[in-house]
């Protein structure tokens, strides 16, 4: 199973953040998603199988927030 570094991302972290960062961040969370589909364990009752759910769904939470972010700023998204 794919390494999972924690992303520190958080809407009190956000403030000033410019839209290039934004869009770092954004890109960063997306590959980390990516090489972590490549690691999907086959058996879906395994505990392998449930601690990837959970980190595949926390990257798509980070993911949503910095979207969010982007929309509420006014700063567009990619």
């Amino acid at each position: 199973m794919a390494e999972i570094i924690d992303f520190p991302f958080s809407g009190e972290d956000n403030v000033g953040l410019e839209r290039e960062e934004l869009l770092r961040k954004l890109n960063e969370v997306r590959l980390k998603i990516q090489r972590l589909d490549e690691e999907e364990p086959e058996d879906m009752e395994s505990e392998a199988y449930q601690k990837w759910g959970e980190a595949h769904e926390d990257l798509e939470d980070q993911v949503d927030e910095i979207l969010e972010c982007l929309d509420e700023w006014g700063l567009g998204q990619p």
